[in-house]
């Protein structure tokens, strides 16, 4: 199919897609009781990067062999692609669909395994990411609008974790912080009718309000071990890990691994062997269970989220930061002057099927 059709038939998919879906309530923002105003304690500001552009990390290298994880030669497939912040929070359904945030267009969309596209969740004001417990809930997390948004509704959006479907319930919102405090990253929740953040901090949300559980950290990505006992976040080009000893409870406080190909974390998954996929500048990093660096995926662009989907949970996908169009140039729009696209490639490691993300 010529590249101009492909492209036109992406935007029918993903126009088609905002106008369909169950009917969702907006979730209500107003600030209530279960809104607290933990402490959050970011690290120190890192000394000033030397002159010059950031570093370019190549985008033709082919895809090598990791042991169990990916065979060597495989390649990336575009899968999907739509303007302004319109992918992140990757997380599969219980199907292997492919669950992700627009917080542009305040709606969860559903990708399924042949590119085809639907309405999961409507009117989820400022959803950023999403993840589901073992009782089919979903959570969802939600930031405050940027500057230069131009929702008619913005100054009514909040940051907030909320339980979307199949019920809706605030447990967590309009928590005190700096602007990036108030844009929650990422979120997992935690089976017991909580979820841990990250926003600039690690925070806990429950229905009992928020709490910061961790300081003097940079997070973003976040995700449990397979046993649950286990919690990864990001901290730049290192992983964080903690023990798990009771809902909202840490302890043990260690590095976990380090991302050697360079980059700082954004999203993290898990496979059943308890390795530790780490989206980044350069591809996805891959973990063993001890933290033991295996190796890299390279993506053809900066990976934003990723997640183990697909009906067998052994297809990786990765939402790509930025977009083209038909004429290969740049699509540049919305609040952050960007687009999405989300890629697959098969893989030999297997996502956990019933966790939370």
């Amino acid at each position: 199919m010529p590249r101009k059709a492909v492209s036109t038939l992406l935007s029918v998919i993903s126009v088609a897609a905002l106008l369909s879906g169950p009917a969702f309530a907006p979730p209500a923002f107003a600030a209530d009781a279960l809104g607290q105003a933990p402490s959050c304690t970011p690290p120190a500001p890192p000394a000033a990067p030397p002159a010059g552009p950031p570093p370019a990390f190549a985008r033709d290298l082919p895809i090598k062999a990791i042991p169990g994880v990916i065979a060597d030669g495989v390649s990336w497939k575009k899968v999907w692609q739509m303007a302004s912040n319109s992918s992140d929070g990757l997380i599969p359904d219980k199907d292997g669909n492919v669950l992700m945030a627009q917080e542009d267009y305040d709606t969860v969309l559903r990708l399924h395994p042949d590119g085809k596209t639907d309405v999961a969740v409507k009117d989820a004001k400022g959803i950023g990411s999403v993840s589901i417990d073992r009782e089919g809930r979903l959570y969802g997390a939600h930031r405050v609008e940027r500057p230069g948004s131009t929702k008619p509704d913005k100054d009514a959006i909040t940051n907030a974790i909320r339980i979307l479907t199949p019920t809706q319930q605030v447990i967590g919102q309009a928590w005190v912080g700096g602007a990036n405090a108030q844009r929650p990253n990422d979120l997992i929740a935690d089976n017991h009718g909580g979820a841990f953040f990250t926003a600039v901090c690690l925070y806990y949300a429950s229905p009992k309000g928020v709490t910061t559980v961790a300081e003097n950290l940079n997070t973003n990505g976040i995700n449990l071990s397979p046993d649950e006992k286990t919690l990864y976040v990001t901290n730049g080009p290192t992983v964080v890990a903690f023990d798990v000893t009771a809902p909202g409870v840490l302890a043990n406080r260690r590095d976990f691994g380090h991302l050697d190909a360079g980059g700082g974390g954004d999203g993290i998954a898990v496979d059943t062997e308890g390795r530790v996929f780490v989206s980044s500048g350069p591809g996805v990093q891959v973990l063993d269970k001890t933290g033991k660096y295996l190796g890299l995926i390279p993506t053809p662009r900066s990976v934003i989220s990723i997640t183990l989907a697909g009906p067998d949970r052994k297809t990786l996908y990765m939402v790509g930061s930025g977009a083209d169009d038909e004429n290969g140039q740049p699509i540049r729009t919305g609040p952050q002057n960007t687009a999405a696209t989300v890629y697959a490639v098969p893989v030999l490691a297997q996502g956990i099927k019933g966790h939370a993300k």
